[in-house]
């Protein structure tokens, strides 16, 4: 059973940087492809950045292209996501999960980072 801590998250202005990182835990760790997802006040949650454990291929939402950058250091079973530029409507929890095969679902999810960028 895989466990993912996320750290990171905090209060910052507009225009300021963070960077959330999510540790992997457990005897064995594997991942096919990990993600960043996060969930705002009331709206759904929703994907905002992926990466292929393997090869490193990225996946970015539209909403973060250019701004955001993912990666991984696979010594570490640890993924980072350094967010830029940010906006008050990046506010939300920030979540890592793992997706062990091509086609099985995320799991592993954690409790979760909280954003909060001021206006």
């Amino acid at each position: 059973q895989v466990q993912l801590v996320e750290s990171g998250g905090g209060l910052v202005q507009a225009g300021g940087s963070l960077r959330l990182s999510c540790a992997a835990s457990g005897r064995t760790f594997t991942a096919f492809r990990m993600g960043w997802f996060r969930r705002a006040p009331g709206k759904e949650r929703e994907a905002v950045a992926t990466i292929n454990w393997t090869d490193g291929t990225t996946y970015y939402a539209d909403s973060v292209k250019g701004r955001f950058t993912i990666s991984r250091d696979n010594a570490k079973n640890t993924m980072y996501l350094d967010m830029n530029t940010l906006k008050p409507e990046d506010t939300a929890i920030y979540y890592c999960a793992r997706k062990s095969t091509r086609t099985a679902s995320y799991d592993g999810w954690g409790q979760g980072t909280q954003v909060t960028v001021s206006s």
